[in-house]
C-alpha cells in the first residue's frame, strides 16, 4: 500500500484467494486518508481559495483535491462500492458496501492555520461500519479500526480511558453550523455538562474529537447535528477501543449523525444521566 509521503505506511495486506477483508478496506482507507492528508500538509499555511457554502461554513480548494484523491483511491481498489462523500452528491448504485468520507474535517480551522484537522474514510457493509481510518497530517498520527480487530494509532492499540467520574474527566464536543439561530438551545447542553465536567474542550474537528476519546486523550465526547461522514470512523475507532457509543436516548447510532454520546461504559452511563435528566427537566 502507498504511504504518504513522511507519513505512517499501513502495509496489512489483501486476502488472497477470497476478496478483500476487513484488513484489506482498513488498508484502502489508510491509503486514502494519508493521499489525502499529504495534500493537506503541503498547502497548509498557504494562499488558498475559499468559498462560503453556509454564512460560516467553508469549502476550499483542498477539501476538493483531497476529495479528488480519496475517490481516486476507492475507485480504484474497490471497484462497484458506493461512496458518500461531503463535497459532492455522487450517484449511488445500492451496493452493501459503501465509503463515508470527510475529505478534511475542520476546513474553517485549516482555513485559519489552525492545526486541528484530519482526513476521514469508512467502509459500511449493510449499513455497519467495518473498516476506518483517520489521519492527521499535522501530527503524522494514522488512526485505524477494524471491526473485531481493534484500534490503533500509527499501529499501536488503542483504548478509552478508565475514567468514571465526570468531576474528573475531560469532554469534547461541537456545535452546530445554525448555533447563532438559537444559541440558548444550542448552549443548554454545554452549560450543563460544564457544570459536571473536569473541562470540556470544542476544537473543531468531529472525526479526530472521536479519535481522541478512542485513545484516552478524552474522556466523552457529544454532538448534535453531525453528517455521518463526520462519525462513520471515529464511532468504530471507540468501539474498538473498548468504548460505547449510542444516540442521546441510549439507542444504536446506525447511519444516523444526529446526535451522538460516545465514552468508556462507565462514564457514557453517567453522561447518558446528564443527558436524561436534561430532557426530563425541560417544558413539555
Amino acid at each position: 500500500m502507498l504511504a504518504a509521503s513522511g507519513g505512517p505506511s499501513y502495509n496489512r495486506a489483501f486476502e488472497s484467494g477470497k476478496g478483500v477483508n476487513n484488513a484489506g478496506y482498513v488498508a484502502v482507507a489508510a491509503e486514502a486518508a494519508l493521499r489525502a492528508g499529504a495534500i493537506q500538509k503541503a498547502r497548509y499555511g498557504q494562499v488558498i481559495e475559499i468559498q462560503q457554502k453556509g454564512e460560516i461554513d467553508l469549502v476550499t480548494e483542498v477539501d476538493r483535491a483531497c476529495e479528488d484523491a480519496i475517490l481516486d483511491v476507492l475507485r480504484s481498489r474497490c471497484p462497484g462500492h458506493d461512496i458518500v462523500t461531503e463535497e459532492t452528491d455522487l450517484a449511488r448504485t445500492g451496493s452493501r458496501y459503501v465509503w463515508f468520507t470527510d475529505p478534511l474535517d475542520g476546513t474553517t480551522n485549516y482555513a485559519h492555520g489552525y492545526p486541528f484537522f484530519c482526513t476521514s474514510v469508512a467502509l459500511t457493509v449493510d449499513g455497519q461500519p467495518v473498516a476506518g481510518a483517520v489521519y492527521d497530517p499535522i501530527k503524522d498520527e494514522l488512526f485505524t479500526a477494524e471491526r473485531g480487530g481493534g484500534a490503533r494509532l500509527n499501529g499501536r492499540p488503542l483504548r478509552v480511558s478508565s475514567s468514571t467520574a465526570l468531576l474528573r474527566s475531560l469532554l469534547v464536543t461541537g456545535f452546530p453550523y445554525d448555533l447563532r439561530d438559537d444559541l440558548t438551545a444550542k448552549l443548554k447542553l454545554f452549560n450543563r455538562f460544564m457544570g459536571h465536567a473536569r473541562a470540556i474542550r470544542r476544537d473543531g474537528a468531529a472525526a479526530l474529537d472521536l479519535c481522541y476519546v478512542a485513545a484516552g486523550r478524552a474522556d466523552g465526547f457529544w454532538e448534535e447535528r453531525l453528517q455521518p461522514w463526520d462519525m462513520m470512523a471515529g464511532t468504530l475507532m471507540i468501539e474498538e477501543a473498548g468504548g460505547k457509543v449510542t444516540r442521546f436516548d441510549g439507542s444504536p447510532v446506525g447511519l444516523r449523525a444526529d446526535e451522538v454520546l460516545a465514552a468508556n461504559p462507565a462514564l457514557h452511563a453517567a453522561m447518558l444521566a446528564v443527558l436524561r435528566a436534561d430532557e426530563s427537566s425541560s417544558p413539555s
